[in-house]
């Protein structure tokens, strides 16, 4: 008899931006209590777990990937006691809690950050990577930040150069140094033992560096715009060092002494594809890689969605992979990839095809209700990113604003005081107290999507093989056990007919939009399953 599957294997994560969920002190930022508060809505969609983005101890130079105290909640989120009161409401209603952890980097106003650049000799003093100038004084090598410029900063104290591969106010943290690790892994324990189901690693492949700081070369001119110095490189020496997988597996090995705990890496950049295989192959690495196959995609079409999926076969030696089309880093997914005047009916196409994926699913907060990005004004700004490359950087801010609970309320019921970011012009349209009455709301399908997903074991954990991928449509099948199903999804605003050879075998599941027959509507796609 085959063993249960775990409950991670094709789970739908629900991600919470704790800034923009909900705030319960009204103070214009949302907190860990107004999380708690509203996670009967959560709870609601049917998700197994949730993904709480930063909470901790953090300057807010970049709104908590920039940690100052790992081990503890920053004030303008709450106390641990609130955490510890989420984590307890969320296991009540069969939420499991999966945590972001930062390993690659600190703030510079974490006290080991301060040590550290205070001399050459301290006993952190090599808990970062430092280096000497070269004999012209400049910079120990050609690498740059992510948010643009050098990927050095120099420090009057040793006379040095640190690290960052973002902001300067991220040092880089020395993660080959075994004191270093054992540091890291004693934070994930501290938060094992409160009880979180599994983390989030945050750009892992940045977390070790080559030793020599061997120049990067630099990247072909793919004839894309490119904005920041960083896209002129290969990122081969600050990036995806062969050492990162066995500290992945002292992680892993660690998440392996509690029961059903959970890890999934974030992987970007140019050589994505082999580095998330890398950190989850065989059993002893990471159980999943988050990848941004969708989130910066210029469009979804049925040759993007084949290639993505055809890079992750089944097999006993490859990973299993996540899927996510929006996030806090990524445009809102329906502003980017649909004409105004057919947004609502490809929001409706766009969850069915998630959650029919192979894999994992992630939804960002407010991708329930058909969210569209906010064109946020250079005056209201927060993203460093954005602030810096105005205006050739789309602002990540327009995907971070408050969620819309309530239609009537001052500011969408998120805070009744000025939020940290604007509202949408138009989200008082999207709001939740308006589509929970409406059975044909995005919501309200999404609820019964993941419902759909969720009984069909074929949907869930099932193997994939692409049956048809032409410019417009896409047709897949999925198979576990004695169940077959067909997924079949018009990605264009113009009409389709498409039928499979044997099309009175299958009975229809589930459609969305017009589905007549086998002729498809604008955005309508299909579920079917085979008649044994």
């Amino acid at each position: 008899m085959p063993l249960p599957k775990p409950w991670w294997k094709g789970a739908v994560i629900y991600q919470i931006y704790p800034r923009s969920f909900a705030d319960s002190n009204n103070d214009g930022i949302g907190d860990l209590a107004g999380i708690t508060a509203r996670l009967d809505h959560v709870a609601s969609l049917g998700v197994d777990a949730i993904w709480l983005s930063p909470f901790f101890t953090s300057p807010m130079k970049d709104f908590g990937y920039d940690v100052a105290d790992y081990r503890d909640v920053d004030p303008i989120f709450g106390t641990l006691a609130d955490f510890d009161a989420l984590v307890a409401r969320a296991h009540d209603l069969s939420l499991r809690v999966v945590i972001d952890q930062v390993y690659s980097h600190t703030s510079d106003e974490h006290p080991w950050f301060v040590e550290s650049r205070a001399s050459r000799t301290n006993p952190r003093a090599d808990w970062y990577v430092w280096a000497d100038a070269k004999p012209d004084g400049s910079p120990p090598s050609n690498w740059q930040s992510v948010f643009g410029g050098p990927a050095w900063t120099w420090d009057a104290r040793r006379r040095q150069y640190y690290l960052h591969n973002f902001l300067k106010e991220q040092p880089q943290l020395h993660v080959h140094l075994p004191a270093v690790q054992e540091e890291l892994l004693a934070t994930a324990r501290f938060w094992l033992d409160r009880g979180v189901d599994g983390f989030r690693l945050d750009a892992i492949n940045f977390m070790m560096h080559t030793h020599e700081l061997t120049d990067n070369p630099p990247a072909p001119d793919t004839g894309k715009v490119r904005t920041r110095p960083f896209d002129y490189q290969l990122k081969i020496h600050n990036q995806s060092h062969a050492g990162i997988p066995a500290f992945l597996e002292r992680i892993r090995a660690l998440l392996d002494e509690y029961d059903g705990r959970f890890t999934v890496a974030e992987v970007g950049g140019d050589d994505a594809d082999r580095e998330m295989k890398l950190f989850t192959e065989g059993a002893k690495r990471l159980h999943t890689a988050y990848g941004f196959d969708f989130l910066y995609a210029d469009r979804l079409t049925p040759a993007v969605v084949a290639e993505a999926l055809e890079r992750w076969p089944a097999g006993d030696n490859i990973g299993w992979p996540s899927w996510a089309f929006e996030n806090h880093d990524a445009p809102r997914a329906v502003s980017r990839w649909v004409a105004p005047d057919y947004r609502d009916r490809f929001a409706h196409m766009k969850m069915l095809l998630l959650l029919a994926l192979r894999g994992n699913v992630f939804l960002y907060n407010g991708e329930e209700l058909g969210l569209t990005q906010v064109d946020v004004p250079f005056d209201r700004l927060q993203d460093p990113e954005a602030i810096a490359n105005w205006p050739l950087t789309l602002s990540r801010d327009g995907a971070r604003t408050p969620m819309p609970w309530s239609s009537n309320a001052v500011n969408g019921g998120f805070s009744d005081a000025r939020p940290w970011l604007p509202l949408g012009e138009d989200h008082a349209q999207f709001a939740v107290n308006r589509q929970e009455g409406d059975p044909a709301s995005l919501l309200n399908l999404t609820r019964a999507l993941i419902r759909l997903r969720r009984d069909n074991p074929a949907l869930a954990t099932g193997d994939l093989h692409l049956v048809t991928v032409t410019d417009t449509l896409l047709a897949f099948e999925r198979h576990e056990g004695d169940q077959t199903l067909l997924c079949v999804f018009n990605m264009a605003e113009t009409p389709a007919r498409w039928a499979p050879q044997d099309a009175d075998a299958w009975r229809p599941l589930t459609h969305v939009n017009d589905c007549t027959g086998w002729r498809f509507g604008p955005y309508a796609a299909l579920i079917a399953e085979k008649i044994a």
